[in-house]
């Protein structure tokens, strides 16, 4: 049985344990170390199609990493793209819908299928656009956030608002709103309801927002990663103009 364990306190790997036959796969590039008894191979999974989707769903390379123990057990290290926290989580009676960026690896019995957002949430979205990755099987899933990572429980009757660029996966069974405004009372109709909305998401400085609803866990970073990487952008470029 593969077992997965989050090791190091500041930016840590993901330690893989593997039994002989076992299999994993990850997000391209993610492999650090691993033992002469496993194998690394880069495959296409699910076909051309789902490739493609999961390439606007969720950033991915069109071919996943996947790693088998074929000659007896051994040991893997993987890291994430950006820094920061891990978390592991168990899929099966409760599967998760997962943002940009968030997927590092999962156990061979999981599947990772890509789902079409409503037009609304697709427009306003910064995570997948029209489609969004979800876990399906039995098995584990780890996720990454950028900075540290912490569990909401979203309760029925008390619904909650968070940043988008700070939430990395969500319970599939909750109900999930994008907005550009935190109010619930704020005006919605028409087209000044639309640029009141943007207005206040303007100078409040609050962004795209997600509202979830239901009943289930939500995990968010600590970090904005959407900052970052538009931050690393401006960082490579000038440092390009410099040259």
């Amino acid at each position: 049985m593969t077992v997965f364990t989050s090791t190091g306190d500041v930016d840590p790997f993901l330690h893989v344990a593997l039994r002989r036959g076992d299999k994993i796969y990850c997000e391209s590039d993610a492999m650090v170390m691993m033992e002469a008894t496993l194998d690394l191979k880069g495959r296409m999974s699910g076909g051309i199609g789902s490739a493609i989707m999961r390439r606007f769903a969720n950033g991915e390379s069109f071919f996943q990493q996947h790693i088998e123990a074929v000659r007896g057990d051994g040991d893997c290290l993987l890291s994430p793209v950006l820094p920061g926290a891990l978390e592991i989580l168990d899929v099966g009676t409760r599967q998760y819908l997962l943002s940009d960026g968030a997927f590092v690896a999962a156990t061979s019995g999981t599947e990772m299928k890509v789902r079409m957002q409503n037009i609304a949430n697709a427009l306003f979205a910064q995570s997948g656009g029209f489609f969004v990755m979800e876990t399906s099987g039995t098995g584990q899933v780890v996720v990454s956030g950028f900075g540290s990572m912490f569990q909401l429980e979203v309760i029925p009757g008390k619904d909650v608002i968070i940043d988008n660029s700070h939430v990395v996966c969500w319970d599939s069974t909750l109900h999930y709103e994008i907005s550009v405004t935190t109010s619930s009372s704020a005006s919605s109709g028409g087209l000044g309801g639309m640029i009141g909305n943007l207005v206040n998401s303007v100078t409040s400085g609050e962004g795209v927002v997600l509202r979830f609803s239901g009943s289930g866990k939500v995990f968010v970073c600590s970090r904005n990663r959407d900052a970052f990487v538009e931050w690393m952008k401006k960082e490579v470029s000038g440092s390009k103009t410099s040259r």
